[in-house]
């Protein structure tokens, strides 16, 4: 096949609003397995179907790389609810030298152009949407990471009251690696795994994790077979928004998979915004769980199997 014929697609836009071709390549990073937007070949792709991301640099980061890889004269199609992003668009869309037609529907904003043969501002939009070394931090990271240029108030409570890890452990939902780096001071820490379902938080836990008992992995723990079994301790901070609307059931299947990883007697540590109601399924797959602290608007848990 024509290599500039390919048609790409990023996330999974609602298909009674948009079809993207059947073997549309997939590039969105919240996919385990799609290919990398980022890395793509210039000018290569034939069209575009783009499901924008909500938050603006990541956004504007985005569209430039769908920009970047479409041919001159390629279509490109974006669409995004109109709370998230959607009610600007087409004006984005025109910075970059587009020629656009936008139309709603079902709450989304649906934004169709061509790539024009000579595009505007989009270095600026690559530069500020690329990886990179957070100073405050001293931790690599990008926009559209979760929490990307700070460090989660539930993530630093779990870091502050973890207690000396030992053995054979996971970091389930890894983020960057923040919890990891405190994990790994332990010299009794045998082998630690980190899973994340976001590539950009894999590649840069990867980068700030230098260390031969770690590996890291871009996989989405909710399916069962992610080959974690026998761990003595997995650490988590669960997510419980998909697509920006609260899913308590993301949270439920981390403490799923936490306890098909662990050895009998081994222990998950958990933390959770206060009003999520983990405490059945805790009991359902652990032996005891228990409530250790609760603040700041979090609980966190140690449970063992």
């Amino acid at each position: 096949m024509d290599e500039v014929k390919r048609e790409g697609v990023y996330g999974t836009p609602p298909a009674e609003l948009v079809s993207p071709a059947e073997d549309a390549i997939q590039f969105s990073p919240l996919i385990p397995g799609a290919e990398t937007l980022d890395l793509w070949g210039e000018a290569t792709l034939g069209g575009m179907v783009v499901l924008a991301p909500p938050g603006t640099i990541e956004r504007r980061y985005t569209l430039a790389l769908a920009l970047k890889a479409l041919a001159p004269g390629a279509r490109l199609t974006v669409l995004a609810p109109k709370d998230k992003g959607g009610s600007r668009l087409g004006k984005e869309l025109a910075r970059f030298g587009c020629v656009v037609t936008e139309t709603a529907r079902r709450h989304y904003r649906i934004c169709v152009c061509e790539r024009p043969a000579t595009l505007a501002g989009l270095e600026e939009a690559l530069a500020e949407g690329r990886m990179r070394l957070v100073e405050t931090l001293g931790l690599w990271s990008q926009p559209g990471v979760f929490s990307w240029n700070r460090i989660d108030p539930g993530s630093a409570l779990l870091a502050r009251e973890l207690p000396v890890l030992s053995g054979r452990g996971a970091d389930i939902g890894c983020g960057i690696g923040y919890l990891a780096l405190g994990i790994l001071k332990s010299p009794k820490v045998e082998r630690l795994t980190l899973i994340d379902i976001d590539r950009r938080a894999v590649e840069a836990a990867r980068r700030n994790l230098d260390d031969p008992r770690v590996t890291v992995r871009w996989d989405d723990v909710r399916k069962s077979g992610t080959q974690l079994t026998g761990l003595d301790f997995v650490v988590m901070n669960p997510p419980f928004h998909d697509g920006g609307a609260e899913d308590q059931a993301l949270g439920q299947s981390f403490i799923r998979r936490a306890a098909e990883a662990l050895r009998p007697s081994g222990v998950c540590w958990l933390i959770a915004n206060r009003h999520l109601p983990y405490e059945a399924v805790l009991k359902s797959h652990f032996k005891r769980a228990a409530l250790k602290v609760e603040a700041e608007g979090y609980k966190l848990y140690e449970a063992h199997r």
